[in-house]
């Protein structure tokens, strides 16, 4: 939702009603994550993508409906080959859809919520798609660290839900749930989608060089939050690095202890170090292997400074357990020459840890192109299950 909530506020606070279609499950190749969205507005404007062009002309249909009706539906696109032709889900991949109205009336904590996710507060939102009984679809519970608002049906399923979604809520992970259709949690009837809007992950670009200012621009492309940091003031400007939310002039390694200290780092960010200095990088990465627990850290140099690298990280104590989290030479093997290519290298063995991936051409393999945590299909045997239309 965060890609469509800003074009979708003005509406609801005048009192309008929109068509919401959330990809809450994904099989296969598909080409969306569960959590894009699609909104269709009052006036007709289509806003967003659940598959990349896919199903949007079947998926804008059913919001226009689900928008008239008042009552939510949850869709399978993409069940057999001939159906997922019929609306251009070419790709063999299946979604599940859940389209629903969204107003003032089926959610009036809308508001709240874009002013949580503006000022970068975690929040979620919790969302019946299944049920037994019609009423309880589309109810929401607005989950955040300090509680929660909203009601999905009963104060069993408010609190249950509440609290399987924090972890989902800290680590800013999107999630299907499944209960009783009362709230317990060993059955089956009801499911939920989780959707989190945790604040950006941070990017920490150690080195305030032309490298860096390349990977800074591709860090903020890719929805990092992006510090620069050096302990030189007369690089380690604002003019050189517009592109970063954050340039810091400090001794790298007391910046990134400071940062350890206030518990501002999580499991989502990412530290790339450029400096290739000892005298900056050795005491920044003993800090960064031993005292993070952070998704990556990078350091750029050439094979001989890794290796003297890794001799001097020895030297300070640190265990061949602490040193293998160290990704060196920093980068995918791309041939990359220049500073933009380089931040594309990067940014690729990034994406590749966070996802699974092998770094290979694509046409070189016969896996699965996407690399998550799906499973195959399950039999369907809720109500509010319905197959995908054609367009």
């Amino acid at each position: 939702m965060r890609d469509v909530l800003a074009k979708l506020l003005p509406g609801w606070q005048a009192g309008e009603t929109a068509g919401l279609a959330t990809v809450v499950r994904t099989f296969k190749s598909a080409p969306r994550p569960p959590g894009a969205s699609m909104a269709v507005t009052a006036g007709g404007e289509a806003i967003g993508s659940v598959s990349g062009g896919c199903v949007e002309g079947a998926v804008y249909e059913l919001a226009t409906d689900v928008t008239a009706s008042g009552r939510p539906a949850l869709v399978r696109y993409g069940i057999s080959d001939d159906e997922a032709f019929s609306v251009g889900l070419t790709c063999g991949g299946i979604l599940d859809v859940f389209v629903e109205p969204l107003s003032r009336g089926t959610f009036p904590g809308l508001d709240d919520v874009a002013a949580d996710i503006a000022a970068s507060r975690p929040v979620g939102i919790a969302t019946v798609i299944e049920h037994p009984d019609p009423a309880w679809l589309g109810r929401h519970l607005v989950v955040r660290p300090d509680g929660f608002d909203g009601d999905l049906g009963t104060e069993r399923v408010n609190h249950a839900v509440a609290d399987d979604t924090l972890g989902l809520l800290a680590a800013g992970r999107n999630s299907t749930l499944t209960y009783g259709p009362d709230g317990h949690r060993r059955g089956e009837g009801m499911r939920i989608f989780f959707g989190s809007f945790a604040p950006r992950p941070r990017m920490l670009v150690f080195g305030a060089i032309d490298f860096a200012a390349a990977l800074a621009r591709m860090g903020t492309f890719l929805g990092y939050q992006v510090t620069v940091c050096d302990a030189r003031p007369v690089f380690a400007t604002r003019a050189r690095f517009p592109e970063a939310d954050e340039v810091v002039v400090q001794w790298p390694h007391q910046y990134l202890t400071e940062q350890l200290q206030q518990d501002l780092l999580d499991e989502r960010t990412v530290i790339c170090v450029l400096t290739h200095d000892p005298k900056f990088d050795v005491p920044l990465l003993e800090v960064a292997l031993r005292g993070s627990k952070t998704a990556y850290v990078g350091a750029m140099g050439s094979r001989r400074t890794h290796d003297d690298r890794l001799q001097r990280l020895r030297e300070a104590g640190l265990t061949n357990e602490e040193l293998s989290r160290l990704h060196s030479p920093v980068g995918l093997d791309l041939g990359a020459r220049t500073p933009e290519e380089t931040a594309v290298s990067i940014a690729a063995e990034i994406i590749a840890r966070q996802w699974g991936g092998g770094g290979q051409p694509l046409g070189e393999l016969s896996d699965r192109i996407h690399h998550d945590e799906a499973h195959e299909p399950q039999p369907q045997t809720g109500p509010s299950l319905q197959p995908g239309r054609s367009a």
